[in-house]
């Protein structure tokens, strides 16, 4: 098992910045990702951005791109997702996931946090 615990959410206006953390434990050597998904109100969970491990690889979200930014500490097992210029339509709970493969695909990723909820105001 790993558990994943998000911190950083919160409420900001657009422009604004902000930093999401995600601490992991457990059997972390299992899961080779750690990705960000989001969901709105009245959406499904959609992909934010992911990082692998060990070659720091990384994938990101269209509407992200240019905007947010994943790193990790290995050392603290920790992965980060910076977000700047946010804008309302990012609005949302955004949860932590660990998975197999670098990919936007929720089903490979095996375990998820409870979320941190990030409101965005115009």
């Amino acid at each position: 098992q790993v558990q994943l615990v998000e911190s950083g959410g919160g409420l900001v206006q657009a422009g604004d910045s902000l930093r999401l953390s995600c601490a992991a434990s457990g059997r972390t050597f299992s899961s080779a990702v750690m990705g960000w998904f989001r969901q709105g109100p009245g959406k499904e969970h959609g992909f934010v951005a992911a990082i692998a491990w060990n070659s720091g690889g990384t994938n990101y979200a269209d509407s992200v791109k240019g905007r947010f930014t994943i790193s990790k500490d290995n050392a603290k097992n920790t992965v980060y997702l910076q977000m700047n210029s946010l804008k309302p339509e990012d609005t949302a709970v955004y949860y932590c996931t660990a998975g197999r493969v670098l990919t936007d695909w929720p089903g490979s990723y095996d375990y998820w946090g409870q979320g941190t909820r990030v409101t965005v105001s115009s």
